[in-house]
């Protein structure tokens, strides 16, 4: 990892992405670039006073990075939409990632449109952090939720070309559906019978994910076969509960992608729920 964008709208929030992106900067060696969206819609006199205003802040900091934790770092204001901004930064400046606050919960807009973390995620050619928890640490126990997708492969090497995995234990985890399961509790059949239907599916499953990670060279990382008896989203909080992980790594256009945008989606109830670090990888260009 050379390089990390990190934005900040200067609020509590984005001030945990600056320190989430200040840890992986300093264990990487990686240059590390402020992105700060001034909104261009008002008058001139209005966005030059506050480009004026957030470049003194926007220097503030950086002084403050490179003294105290002796940090490679620059700042870029951009004009716009939040969302866009943010996008038009990456585009221009190319880093490796990109690392923006956690979601801004009970906003109505939000519900309708999804928070600016969530759009740029759904959009963003490269992988996004959202820091939800307080940094304190570089990553220690990781969890990758994988559906046996293409983009889960790509999430699973995202790791490795990041070096996030450095030092850290890495998880896989592969929520399974048992689709008779249901079925047989409507059909009164014997709990007895119920029960070998589902743990014949979970070795099935368990099957299907040791091909996977075999045949995309991932064979020896630990792995957690659970059934899906609720939702997909509690499934993996429980999963990232039990191990005390302190990031999920999701792809964005898996079959359980982001890239679903209907209310209600896996991914996006994750974004929203997540009280850890969601690492967001979109799929590698071909």
């Amino acid at each position: 990892m050379n390089s990390i964008l990190v934005a900040t709208d200067f609020s509590e929030r984005s001030d945990r992405a600056l320190r989430r992106a200040s840890l992986l900067a300093k264990s990487a060696g990686a240059r590390l670039t402020l992105v700060h969206v001034v909104d261009d819609d008002q008058p001139g006199r209005l966005l030059k006073a506050e480009r004026a205003a957030a470049a003194s802040i926007l220097n503030d900091l950086i002084q403050a990075l490179k003294k105290i934790d002796g940090l490679r770092c620059d700042f870029r204001i951009v004009e716009g939409d939040p969302f866009e901004g943010i996008l038009r930064a990456a585009g221009d400046l190319e880093p490796d990632i990109v690392v923006v606050g956690p979601h801004r919960r009970n906003s109505l807009k939000d519900v309708f449109i999804g928070t600016t973390a969530e759009r740029a995620i759904r959009a963003s050619q490269r992988p996004i952090l959202m820091a939800n928890g307080v940094p304190a640490a570089p990553f220690r126990n990781m969890l990758v939720a994988v559906d046996l997708s293409a983009c889960s492969a790509d999430a699973l090497r995202a790791l490795n070309d990041l070096g996030l995995e450095k030092n850290a234990t890495v998880s896989v985890l592969h929520a399974f559906d048992a689709l008779g399961a249901n079925l047989m509790t409507r059909a009164s059949v014997s709990e007895n019978d119920r029960r070998d239907y589902v743990a014949d599916e979970a070795r099935r499953a368990s099957q299907d994910l040791d091909s996977f990670l075999k045949q995309i060279g991932f064979a020896h990382l630990p792995r957690l076969v659970r059934h899906n008896n609720s939702t997909t989203a509690n499934v993996i909080d429980e999963a990232a509960q039990e191990i005390s992980a302190d990031l999920l790594v999701v792809g964005t256009r898996g079959r359980t992608g982001v890239a679903r945008l209907l209310l209600g989606s896996v991914a996006q109830e994750v974004l929203r729920k997540a009280a850890i670090d969601v690492l967001a990888v979109p799929p590698r260009k071909q």
